[in-house]
């Protein structure tokens, strides 16, 4: 399993710190058969640990261990859903592209 700082040129296969309870997020997961899951939570730690645990999500339930790779704070519960939507609608490359650049940003990067 990759730490935080690991070196993975995949930026799927790199996770993030998650942050403190309480602000609506939107969220990226990669999968144990590396597709991602996108969604939103108020709680990550706790959402992350339904999903490890097979019960948050249909689509995920049989794809663990999952590993966050992406988190996002939004404004509001409308707001991630809002996000939550328009990273669906993105293609996997461009998703991709997106896990990088918040890497890149957070100062985890090669």
């Amino acid at each position: 399993m990759n730490s935080p700082t690991s070196k993975s040129k995949h930026p799927a296969k790199r996770s993030v710190a998650i942050p403190p309870c309480g602000a609506w997020l939107c969220y990226i997961l990669c999968c144990a058969d590396d597709t991602l899951y996108t969604g939103i939570t108020n709680d990550l730690a706790k959402r992350l640990d339904a999903h490890n645990a097979g019960m948050a999500s249909k689509y995920t339930r049989t794809r663990v261990p999952v590993k966050l790779v992406f988190v996002e704070s939004c404004t509001g519960k409308s707001a991630a859903l809002k996000r939550e939507m328009e990273i669906k609608s993105l293609l996997r490359t461009e998703k991709l592209a997106l896990i990088g650049s918040a890497m890149r940003q957070s100062g985890r990067h090669e």
